[in-house]
């Protein structure tokens, strides 16, 4: 059973560098670990079974390096991708840390911090496709306010669209062949962010001069912060045809951003996102974006990112069980699922519905065995069938 659940780089699974490297400081504490050599996590994770690793610009590349010494650690990191056969699937931008940012990037008040993140965002799709990458992710940690007075929420989104669409006619100027990827968030580090959730985030790419570009990298910890369900959140953008990457971690209803281990909290909508990705056969990359514990010492990061990935694994097998019980199969069929793919508008159309006389009564009897079905599904999950 244990070798089932051993990852390998055919199952596209990914870790950005600030994961595996976070050094387990907290709003209360000073780091436990040292830092990690981005060097250093290729080859670990690559021992692992991982598929690639992302990274922020500054992730790689710390702020401020001159060019000579930039080049020198793009070197150094290619080729410890090449002696691997790591991927760079995704890369991003830190536009949250530095103190220049602390009233927002891409929204701030003053036009010189904008002008200087549309900038740094520019720079760090070019690092990004030099390395590979196929998506830019882009995390409006900053963007966002705690006293309202202070921010125009239209002209704040007309500024947000505005900076999208330059960063997207970088990449087409300069052939980089990058997608955008949108990541919502309620708040944390602001008090609220613009674009919170998947819904908001959807919306928005439709007023874009290149929509197409534009998707989405919902993260499971940022919906569920707010008592949404990731499983739903990733259903829609998928029905949108917008999932262009993908954050999975754990966290708990109402929490800060917690960003624990992958299953160690929430397994049922665990569970659902796995079988959703999996019955959609999603070609994209399972990407762990989460924390070691700060309990863990250097060799407990990789225990952690075993285990995302193990956890993973162990839940497309409940998904593939879930497919194959007769029992289950059973139940759905008693809650009429497949009697929803079927569509309301009968050959006759409305004017058909309009002159219908549904036995109301009839209708309203009939039971859907949703009991049985979630425990089936519960069942399945803890072990017992």
């Amino acid at each position: 059973m244990t070798e089932s659940f051993t990852p390998s780089p055919e199952h596209h699974f990914t870790f950005g560098l600030w994961t595996v490297g976070n050094p387990g400081r907290d709003p209360f504490g000073h780091e436990v670990r040292p830092p990690l050599d981005p060097v250093e996590a290729v080859h670990r994770l690559s021992d692992l079974g991982a598929y690639g690793v992302s990274f922020h610009d500054n992730d790689l590349v710390p702020y401020g390096s001159p060019g000579s010494e930039r080049d020198d650690i793009v070197k150094r990191f290619r080729r410890a991708l090449d002696a691997t056969g790591m991927r760079v699937p995704m890369a991003t931008t830190n536009l949250f840390s530095r103190p220049v940012f602390k009233e927002g990037a891409f929204t701030a008040n003053d036009p010189g911090v904008r002008r200087l993140a549309i900038r740094k965002a520019c720079e760090a799709t070019e690092l990004g496709a030099e390395l590979g990458a196929e998506v830019f992710v882009l995390w409006g940690g900053r963007e966002g306010v705690e006293a309202d007075a202070a921010k125009d929420v239209a002209a704040a989104l007309d500024r947000y669209k505005e900076a999208i669409d330059l960063v997207c006619q970088h990449i087409r100027d300069r052939g980089l062949g990058l997608r955008v990827a949108l990541e919502p968030k309620p708040n944390e580090p602001r008090g609220d962010i613009l674009l919170p959730t998947v819904g908001h985030a959807l919306a928005f790419i439709g007023r874009l001069q290149w929509p197409e570009m534009v998707g989405l990298n919902p993260e499971f910890a940022h919906e569920t912060m707010s008592g949404l369900s990731f499983h739903h959140a990733v259903a829609q953008t998928l029905w949108h045809d917008k999932l262009f990457h993908i954050d999975l971690n754990a966290q708990r209803i109402g929490k800060y951003d917690q960003d624990f281990r992958f299953g160690s909290e929430g397994i049922r909508d665990a569970f659902y996102v796995v079988k959703l990705l999996e019955d959609a056969q999603w070609d994209g990359m399972r990407h762990f974006d989460a924390h070691p514990y700060r309990t863990e010492d250097a060799e407990g990061v990789w225990d952690f990112a075993r285990g995302c990935m193990r956890s993973y694994l162990i839940l497309a097998d409940k998904a593939r069980r879930f497919r194959e019980d007769a029992e289950i199969q059973a139940a759905l069929h008693v809650a009429k699922l497949a009697t929803l793919a079927e569509p309301t508008t009968p050959a006759g159309g409305l004017a058909e519905i309009m002159a219908s006389s549904p036995d109301e009564e009839a209708l309203a009897a009939q039971g859907y065995g949703h009991e049985r079905l979630d425990q089936l599904v519960t069942e399945l999950i803890l072990g017992a069938r």
